[in-house]
């Protein structure tokens, strides 16, 4: 006999991304940057943020800021919680971040 599944929910898809933070302005670190296997990071004039549509949640990333400014969107604080938008908002208008900019914190 054979038994044959069908999904209730095809369409339902889990997106999941990373996140950069508050704690990325006025610093803006490349470290981040160098590590992305795909150019999810975006450069703004004072922080980066990620396109979640670039982004394969490798989490590559999440070590190697220096400002403990990137999380999975799981884990984000709630006070960080505005980020999420922002990244997702900002990142297509944005030039891909090359690692080259100058470090706003140093």
């Amino acid at each position: 006999m054979i038994q044959v599944f069908i999904c209730r929910y095809p369409c339902l898809m889990v997106s999941m991304t990373h996140v950069v933070t508050s704690a990325c302005v006025l610093c803006k670190y490349q470290d981040c940057v160098h590590v992305c296997p795909v150019e999810a990071f975006r450069e703004a004039e004072e922080y980066l943020v990620i396109d979640p549509d670039e982004c394969i949640d490798c989490a590559a990333c999440i070590p190697e800021c220096p400002a403990e400014a990137i999380y999975a969107d799981t884990d984000l604080p709630e006070e960080e919680m505005s980020w999420l938008d922002k990244n997702e908002e900002e990142a297509p208008g944005l030039p891909i971040a090359e690692g080259d900019s100058p470090v706003l914190a140093d």
